[in-house]
This record gives C-alpha cells, sequence and structure tokens, in this order.
C-alpha cells in the first residue's frame, strides 16, 4: 500500500479547511458593507468573535492529516509483520501435513523436528505418532499371542490320549516361544504325585526324575504356591543343554508354569532358554496353562466317565437278581409316597411359588448391565451379584477364589487399593475409578467403578461397589478424538443431556429433549430458559439447580417426577458444573434419566421378595412342627444339648428323636442342599426313618442306614434308568440307645461319633459312603458298619454334621475341622452339657466373625 506525499497532503487539507473561513469572512463582509481588506477583515472579527474560532479550521485540519499519515504508516507496519508470520504457518503447515501423510500411511518410526515451542499442531501429530506406534506394538503382541492360542486349541481339540496331547503340546509351545529344553508333568489325583508325560531336548532322559512329589523342588514349589517360577540363577544340579553349536552349557532361564483347573492341580509346564524370557511370554504360557489344564482336566472325567460306566453295566446285572425284593418295597414306597404327597401338597405349591419368585430375581440380577459387589473393611470380597458371568464371564466362585483382583494389572491394583484407601479415609465421599481387566476370554476389557462407604448401613455393612463395563465407551472415546466428533455420544444417548451458563441460555440439547418439548433440539441453541417450550417441571427444575450449582460448585443429583400422557415419569437428574482454564465456573450439564421403569421393577421385587419370605417362613413352621427341639430332648437325656443353626429359614440338617420298645433312637441328618430345597429331602428322610424304625422287626443301627439308603434311592428313582433321577441324599449319624442294657448301637454315614470316658476322646469314623445316590456301576452296594458301645455312667457322645467342621473363619480364613470340635470336647468335659454348648456356641460365633456361614450346622450331645 502507498503512502501519499505528508506534505503535500498537510497542505491540501490545509486548503481545504481555510475555506470555511474564507466563506465566513465572505459573509460577514457582506452584512456589514465593508471592504475585501485587512481592516475589513478586523473589523469582522471585532463585530463576530465566532470567526477566531473558524479562523483555527486550517491549522485543526492539517493537524488530523498529520495524525491519519503516522497511523496509516504504524497499519502498514503491522500489516507487513502479519504477512511474515501467515508465511511461516503456512510453510510449518505443509511440512506437518507431509509428516502426518507418512503416518496415515504407517511409517511411525520417522524423525519430525518441532522447531517452535508454540508449534501445538506439530506437537500434537508427534503425540500421535507416538500413540500408534504404541498401539501398532501393542497389537503385534496381541496377534502374536492369538496365533500360539489357535495352534494349541488345534492340538487339544484333536486328541483323547494325554500323553500323545502332552507331547505334541510341549513340542509346539518349545517351537512357539523358542525355548531350548522342556518337560510336561501330569498330576496324579490319588497318588498326589507329579509324572514326567513328555520331555523335550533331554539327552541324558535317565538323569530325570520321573516324578515329584507336590512341595518338593521348584516344580513341587510352583504346584504348591499355585504360582509360576522363574529363575534367572540356575542351581548348580540343573541338568546341562548340550548341542553342536553351544556345546554343553546351563540355560540362562528357567520357567515353571503350574496347571490348575477350578483350583485343582492339573499338572506343569518347565522350560530351559539360554536367553531371559520376555514379559509377553510368560503371560502367553500362563493362559496356556489354563486352557490346558481345562482340557487335561476334562480328558479326566472323560476316562473316569467310561470307567464308571464300566462299573454301572456289572452293577446293573447284580442288581437284576433282587428285582423281586425291590418290587414289594417299590410297593410300600408308592403308598408311602401318597400319603407323603397328601401332606405337603401346600408345602410343594408354596415352594413352587418361591422357587418361580427367586427364578425371576435371580434373572434380573443376573442379566443387570452392573455388577455389584460388596467387600468388607479389610477388603474382603463378602457379595458379588451374578451378573459377573455375563460381564466378566466369570462365576461367583471365581470371584470369591481371587479373580476379583488377579485378573488386572499392578497400575489397576494400585488404583482399587488407593479407592479402598479414599473410602476408608473419607467415608462419606463415593469414589469413581477406571482399570482394566483381563475376562475369563482372555480379552482385555475396561471398568468403571463407583465405591461407597457403607459400613454403617445395617442392610450393607461393607463397601459397595457398582461396577459398569465401559469398554465400547473406551472405544468410542477414542474414535471420537480420532474424528473429531464430540457430540456423537449424547446426541445418540436416550437420556437428555442439555448444557447450560449461568444465565440459563442454552449452548447444547441434544435430541431427547424432543420429547418434553415441541422444539427441535437444535432450536434450543442460543436461547433462555424462558424463551423455548418446555415442561414447567423441568424449568423450575434447572432454574433453581443452575441457582444451587453456583453456590455449592459441586454436581448435584436429584430426583423430580411428573406426569407424560397420564403417566407418572420419574426423573434421574445430574447438574454437573464444567470449569474454564482459569477454574472458574463457565456451564453446567444436566444428564436427565428416566428410571420410571427401573422403579417399577424396584417395587415389584420388593413384593416378590415379601411373598418369598412368607412362603419360606411357613415352611419353617412346618418343619418345626415335626422336629424334636431342646426340651423334648432333654425330658429324655436330662444332661444333653441340641446345637442347632440353620443357614437360612429352614435346614437341610434336621435332628431326630424317636422310642420304641425300650430304645431311644436319636440322629443328626444332614440332607444335601440349603433352605427349602435341603427341607424337602429332609421331609422325606423324616418319614422314611420313621417307617422304617416303626416296622415290627427290631433293626440294629447300622441295618436301618442300609433300610433308609434304599428307601431313599426307591423314593427318589435312584435305583431306575430315569432322566428325572436325581443324586440328592443325605449323611447321618445315628444311635440306638437301650437305657436298662446300658448300650449304645452307632451307625454312621460319612459322619461320625465321639465318644468320651475318663478324659479319653474314642472316634467311631461310621462308614465312607451316603445314604441314597445314584448306583455306581460295579460297586457294591454299601453295608454300614454297625458299632456296639457299653455305656458307663459319666460317659458322653456327640454326632454332628459337616457343617460345623466345614465352616471358614477364624484369623487366616481357615476351616474349622474335626481337630478343633476333638479339642473343644476335651477342653470343656467338666462341664456340664448346658454349659458345653455355650462354649460351642461362643466359639463358633467368634470363628465365623464376619464370614458368610456356609451351610446349616447340628450338633448333639448326652451325658449318660
Amino acid at each position: 500500500m502507498k503512502l501519499p506525499d505528508k506534505k503535500q497532503f498537510i497542505l491540501l487539507l490545509f486548503g481545504l479547511g481555510f475555506l470555511f473561513p474564507f466563506l465566513a469572512w465572505a459573509i460577514e463582509i457582506s452584512k456589514y458593507d465593508v471592504k475585501f481588506t485587512l481592516s475589513g477583515i478586523l473589523e469582522i472579527h471585532r463585530q463576530n468573535p465566532i470567526l477566531v474560532i473558524l479562523d483555527t479550521i486550517p491549522v485543526i485540519f492539517a493537524f488530523m492529516g498529520y495524525l491519519i499519515l503516522k497511523k496509516k504508516e504504524e497499519l502498514q507496519k503491522q500489516f507487513d509483520t502479519v504477512q511474515l508470520q501467515l508465511n511461516s504457518q503456512t510453510e510449518n503447515i505443509k511440512r506437518v501435513a507431509r509428516f502426518a501423510e507418512k503416518i496415515g500411511n504407517g511409517h511411525y518410526d520417522i524423525d519430525f523436528e518441532i522447531k517452535e515451542k508454540s508449534d501445538t499442531l506439530g506437537k500434537t501429530i508427534q503425540n500421535l505418532c507416538d500413540k500408534l506406534y504404541e498401539n501398532n506394538q501393542r497389537e503385534s503382541l496381541q496377534n502374536w499371542e492369538m496365533v500360539g492360542k489357535d495352534k494349541i486349541n488345534q492340538i487339544l481339540g484333536k486328541h483323547n490320549d494325554v500323553n500323545l496331547l502332552s507331547r505334541e503340546v510341549l513340542e509346539a509351545l518349545i517351537r512357539y516361544i523358542d525355548v531350548v529344553q522342556g518337560i510336561f508333568y501330569i498330576y496324579d489325583d490319588e497318588t498326589e504325585k507329579l509324572y514326567i508325560s513328555a520331555s523335550y531336548a533331554y539327552s541324558r532322559k535317565k538323569y530325570l526324575k520321573g516324578e515329584v512329589k507336590v512341595g518338593e523342588g521348584l516344580v513341587g514349589q510352583a504346584a504348591i504356591e499355585k504360582d509360576i517360577v522363574y529363575r534367572t540363577e540356575i542351581p548348580e544340579n540343573y541338568l546341562s543343554i548340550t548341542s553342536g553349536i553351544l556345546g554343553e552349557k546351563k540355560p540362562d532361564s528357567i520357567l515353571i508354569v503350574p496347571l490348575f483347573m477350578e483350583d485343582k492341580l492339573q499338572g506343569t509346564f518347565e522350560f530351559a532358554s539360554i536367553r531371559h524370557f520376555k514379559p509377553h511370554e510368560i503371560e502367553f504360557l500362563k493362559s496356556i496353562a489354563e486352557i490346558v489344564a481345562q482340557t487335561i482336566y476334562n480328558l479326566k472325567i472323560t476316562e473316569k466317565t467310561e470307567r464308571l460306566l464300566r462299573e454301572s453295566q456289572e452293577m446293573t446285572r447284580e442288581l437284576r437278581d433282587n428285582e423281586e425284593k425291590l418290587r414289594q418295597n417299590a410297593e410300600a414306597m408308592r403308598f408311602t409316597q401318597k400319603e407323603l404327597k397328601k401332606t405337603n401338597i401346600n408345602l410343594e405349591e408354596k415352594i413352587e411359588e418361591v422357587n418361580r419368585s427367586q427364578k425371576r430375581l435371580y434373572s434380573l440380577l443376573e442379566n443387570a448391565s452392573e455388577l455389584i459387589t460388596i467387600y468388607d473393611e479389610n477388603r474382603k470380597l463378602k457379595y458379588v451379584s451374578p451378573s459377573v458371568n455375563n460381564i466378566l464371564g466369570y462365576t461367583e466362585d471365581d470371584m470369591f477364589a481371587g479373580k476379583d483382583l488377579d485378573r488386572t494389572n499392578k497400575k489397576g491394583q494400585n488404583t482399587i487399593n488407593q479407592m479402598f484407601d479414599n473410602l476408608l479415609s473419607n467415608p462419606d465421599e463415593p469414589q469413581k475409578i477406571q482399570y482394566s481387566y483381563l475376562n475369563r476370554h482372555g480379552t482385555i476389557m475396561f471398568l468403571e467403578t463407583t465405591g461407597r462407604n457403607l459400613l454403617h448401613n445395617p442392610a450393607i455393612k461393607g463397601l459397595l461397589l457398582n461396577t459398569t463395563d465401559i469398554t465400547e465407551r473406551k472405544r468410542a472415546e477414542k474414535e471420537q478424538r480420532m474424528r473429531g466428533q464430540m457430540q456423537t455420544l449424547s446426541d445418540n444417548s436416550p437420556d437428555v443431556i442439555i448444557r447450560v451458563d449461568l444465565n440459563r441460555q442454552f449452548f447444547y440439547a441434544n435430541p431427547a429433549i424432543e420429547c418434553y418439548s415441541k422444539l427441535k433440539s437444535e432450536e434450543f441453541h442460543k436461547k433462555h430458559l424462558y424463551e423455548v417450550d418446555l415442561r414447567e417441571e423441568l424449568t423450575t427444575f434447572i432454574d433453581e439447580t443452575v441457582e444451587e450449582v453456583i453456590k455449592k460448585t459441586e454436581k448435584i443429583q436429584k430426583e423430580i417426577s411428573f406426569p407424560v400422557n397420564e403417566e407418572l415419569h420419574i426423573i434421574n437428574a445430574n447438574a454437573i458444573p464444567e470449569f474454564n482454564e482459569e477454574d472458574s465456573l463457565e456451564t453446567i450439564l444436566f444428564i436427565l434419566h428416566d428410571i420410571t421403569e427401573l422403579k417399577k421393577i424396584e417395587q415389584e421385587i420388593k413384593i416378590k421378595n415379601a411373598k418369598i419370605t412368607d412362603s419360606i417362613n411357613y415352611a419353617f413352621r412346618l418343619q418345626n412342627a415335626l422336629l424334636p427341639d431342646q426340651r423334648l430332648i432333654k425330658s429324655i437325656f436330662p444332661d444333653s444339648f441340641l446345637f442347632y443353626i440353620p443357614r437360612d429359614i429352614v435346614s437341610g440338617d434336621f435332628p431326630w428323636l424317636y422310642e420304641k420298645d425300650g430304645n431311644i433312637y436319636i440322629a443328626a441328618i444332614d440332607c444335601t442342599g440349603h433352605c427349602v430345597p435341603g427341607a424337602m429331602l429332609s421331609l422325606i428322610g423324616y418319614f422314611l426313618i420313621n417307617q422304617i424304625v416303626s416296622e415290627p422287626r427290631n433293626y440294629n443301627a447300622g441295618q436301618i442306614l442300609d433300610q433308609l439308603h434304599r428307601g431313599v434311592q426307591k423314593t427318589l428313582k435312584q435305583d431306575l434308568d430315569d432322566v428325572n433321577a436325581t443324586r440328592d441324599g443325605m449323611d447321618i449319624a445315628l444311635c440306638k440307645i437301650n437305657k436298662d442294657k446300658t448300650q449304645l448301637q452307632f451307625a454312621g454315614a460319612h459322619r461320625p461319633l465321639y465318644h468320651m470316658r475318663n478324659s479319653k476322646l474314642n472316634e467311631y469314623k461310621g462308614t465312607r459312603s451316603s445314604i441314597g445316590g445314584i448306583p455306581r456301576p460295579g460297586k457294591p452296594k454299601p453295608e454300614f458298619e454297625n458299632y456296639v458301645i457299653d455305656i458307663e455312667k459319666g460317659d458322653a457322645v456327640y454326632i454332628f454334621s459337616d457343617g460345623l467342621s466345614d465352616q471358614f473363619g477364624g484369623p487366616e480364613g481357615k476351616k474349622y475341622f474335626p481337630k478343633r470340635i476333638k479339642e473343644n470336647i476335651i477342653k470343656y468335659n467338666d462341664k456340664p452339657m448346658n454349659q458345653i454348648l455355650t462354649c460351642f456356641r461362643n466359639d463358633y460365633i467368634n470363628w465365623l466373625g464376619d464370614n458368610k456361614q456356609i451351610d446349616d450346622v447340628i450338633m448333639i450331645g448326652i451325658r449318660f
């Protein structure tokens, strides 16, 4: 831009400005009729002083021209500077575009120099290149792992023989991970030892130890610790590697990987290498170990099933000989069943209703999109919802076995532990974290967990964690960042999402808002809250909530309700403050989620739970009406006790008492299952044993169990090839006592009797067979041994179910075990039975602590 000559421009403006006083002089001269001379000009100035002001106009015009030229010079300089900067930025953008083009073609390892600190675009592209390079490396490792798993799965799928399978699997793994030696051990459940099933590249196999005990050596140590053993310091006695190239040398590293299936040892891998194992190779072998363990377990089960089938065929031939007697027993049992059905028809209807309600409730929890877990203050898992199978692929038992934490990486574990620390130190503040997790299928997923400290809540008494699978959300966020589509998620959300500033002006509204307004979502933009056609309830809520967020500057959550089409809708509303770079409140994001259906489901669950509880309580009253209580037992045995704690309202364990012809029959019976199923089976056992003892024949204790075993099999159709037959049964400790003869007969089915005499405890273990169950082919029917004990004054006997000995608890979370029962019996032997009951009850409660009761508990003690 060319500027005019400064002097000429100023003179031109001075001349233009002189026209104003000149015209004024001319007007005044004609007015006062004076001559156009110097004296005339002075005269008109004297008559009209305003002309002096007009005389300054030329000077003002000249000065303004000077200022205008000076300003134009400054603008010209600024224009030139901006032009230079624009050219520099254009060149830099072209250079960044060429760099981005190379990245797009897959060249991630090229160098790119950022010339200026302010080059934000260059830095962003460089960071993108680094991220893509990392993702490429990660995908390569994942592909490598998938190919390896596919090879091993192909081998596992074509073999039924463990030895052939182990040899091919071992050779395939050695070639794939490029190591030099390997051994495949198979665990024998009967001998509890590991045996070599296959070895690779051992030139002197005679020096290999053919079997290894669990806990012996590195291999046995890995098996007992249930974890890998990785050593780079090789023991002196370890075998050397021999080859034509290397000669003879010791390996640089060894890796031992145990094979476990549902916490049961199946075998062990042992690998030796002349290099160190890489972390991804170790992780690959650990994942392969689970797959191989599953296959070995299945092969063992298949082999066992075939063997049982052969035994079953042999048993069938033996049972045919007793067919006539069984038919007679069947007639008697049919009559008993008819009577039993008449008595229990109401109970069955109630139980069926309970089962349906339980299934519906379980189905709701199982198909929920959110995983709910509860931990105690020591971070021990107390509860996990059934949805864990759909979300993570694991069972509830898997989670209690440690899959809740050991399937995430170290960073994730640290994040979870930090959340627990924050919840315990700040119990009023919920915590939300995100971390990665390896599901049962070997896929990495992303989880979001919201933790709340509800230790004070009597219904929860723990740390409540709500976990959601956010893998898809993470993937969507990544694509959103790559493509710049920042509003995709909210536009497609069924929830109402709006953003307003502090003056109630809309900046964004997603299409879901159209359910509550006649306007389209895009028509809300830049309009005030009271300018849009929105429901009055929502308008009032947004207005009041904005004011509340301004005061508190924190997230606010509320529930609001209003009628829509004559139906009341309940909305869960969240108002989230959004801050600018200066940390000042700028906008507020509202998320309105319709929870009407969820509230209906909640109410339905409450109603169903109430019905379930009423039905179970009714069954409890029926069961208690049949069973003996503490008062009845004490009326016969004054110095005695009954320790009875059902796990649920109704129980599968029950005491039994019967008197006949001077004999007293008393038993502790443990039926398969808990709650309603266990209670059903307990009624079958109750009526069957009553019928057996009431017969004219005087059976001893062992014969009573023989008859009961046949009766349960017949009732449950276990003696027939019936698809409806169940494997249920019962364990029992039965005593037949004759006070006149001071004699006690005992027979047990998987249950013992403890006999105390003169501070010495004797154990009668009973027969290792249960009452009932589907007969095993080739296995003879059990004959329950009858023990006869002469009773002396002061003797004490104890019978109990396994619910007491199997209970987990104590400081180390171990089982109660029969050993502890024996020790307590000896310890409290000098006390009366009612005090022994108190001691056992207190010891059990202290042992249980915060742990969940896993089974029904029954124990009977009698002193003569």
